[in-house]
């Protein structure tokens, strides 16, 4: 039987790059659960961006592996050392990926503008300081400013100019970056949204929210308006998971 994703004992590592933990697994069990849709979807182009230690990447390239042939990786990492990382973990499980040491997608947006089917993202998530963002080595993979929003408020109208009409994001959030708004702010771009994988840990409340361009979406300055009957993921019922579950998790603090 093929793998469905990177085994760990193959993936690579350096002292200043992040290792695949709770926040990565969570993304690729999202990507598993929706395996079914991605094969369906066949995409021709999937990109990560931040690809740490291509545990991801990798994981993506396997469970598609020969069931959807002709898919062209794109893995980016502002840090030299992941991008070398990444390399190896790819070759440890013979599937290639094209890397690039870059921020964010610099120097691809043209090239790329409205091709990628899937993008698949852990971004620096973590509540820091502001001037530990961006910083050199493996800060670089956490520190996301006030409220863990400086790279991911960066990433978003970057994701939506390198989608294709049918493309999919799947983006790692943590209660803190509010990913409320974060779905607020993309309906208004005309995207539908609903959260594949959520996970609590004794550190971190994880959300693993999938985005995909609905057509039937109409704005109204300050107001979403769903045109016909919405699909399942509107914007009602992803915040009412968020809602539900901060609920929950506040409820049982209080219990605690």
């Amino acid at each position: 039987m093929s793998l469905r994703t990177a085994q760990i004992r193959l993936v690579s590592s350096h002292p200043e790059v992040y290792e695949p933990c709770d926040d990565s697994f969570a993304l690729v069990d999202a990507l598993l659960a929706d395996r079914i849709n991605l094969v369906e979807h066949h995409p021709v182009l999937c990109l990560e961006v931040g690809c740490g230690s291509g545990y991801v990447i990798t994981s993506l390239a396997l469970m598609l592996g020969q069931e959807v042939p002709g898919v062209q990786y794109i893995a980016t990492d502002i840090n030299p050392y992941a991008v070398e990382v990444t390399r190896k973990t790819l070759e440890a499980h013979n599937v290639h990926a094209d890397l690039i040491n870059t921020d964010i997608a610099s120097g691809l947006e043209k090239r790329l503008a409205g091709l990628v089917d899937v993008m698949v993202v852990n971004p620096p998530y973590v509540p820091t300081p502001e001037d530990e963002v961006g910083r050199e080595g493996i800060a670089s993979a956490w520190a996301g400013g006030e409220n863990g929003r400086a790279v991911i408020d960066k990433i978003l109208p970057i994701a939506d100019k390198l989608l294709s009409k049918r493309g999919w994001l799947y983006l790692v959030t943590l209660t803190a970056n509010d990913p409320s708004q974060i779905c607020l702010q993309m309906m208004e771009k005309g995207y539908a949204a609903r959260i594949v994988v959520q996970r609590s840990t004794e550190e971190e409340n994880l959300h693993i929210i999938k985005f995909w361009r609905d057509f039937d979406i109409q704005m109204d300055a300050k107001v979403i308006v769903p045109n016909k009957a919405a699909p399942v993921g509107v914007m009602d019922t992803l915040l009412s998971q968020v809602h539900r579950l901060s609920f929950r998790r506040s409820a049982s603090s209080n219990n605690n």
